[in-house]
């Protein structure tokens, strides 16, 4: 038997817009996957972790150890250096 383990997701709303398009494509998804809308866009941005161009731009930016941090970027921001 598997026990459920906690998401632990610190979640906050955010007031930005996209397009409709967008939009009916988080929710097509989500109905795909059978999660909710707020799961699958949550997913799909922490892909952007994948980076790596990206991740050494954040490394590199000064005072970026509290953006490095809040991003969970400590094991990708040693193995970049």
């Amino acid at each position: 038997m598997r026990f459920l383990e906690p998401k632990n997701k610190n979640v906050k709303a955010v007031d930005w817009e996209i397009s409709e398009q967008t939009r009916e494509i988080v929710r097509q998804y989500a109905e795909y996957a059978e999660r909710t809308e707020s799961e699958t866009v949550d997913e799909f941005l922490l892909n952007i972790l994948d980076d790596k161009k990206f991740i050494e731009w954040v490394t590199n930016k000064r005072s970026n150890k509290r953006i490095v941090r809040r991003m969970g970027l400590e094991d990708k921001a040693d193995r970049s250096q």
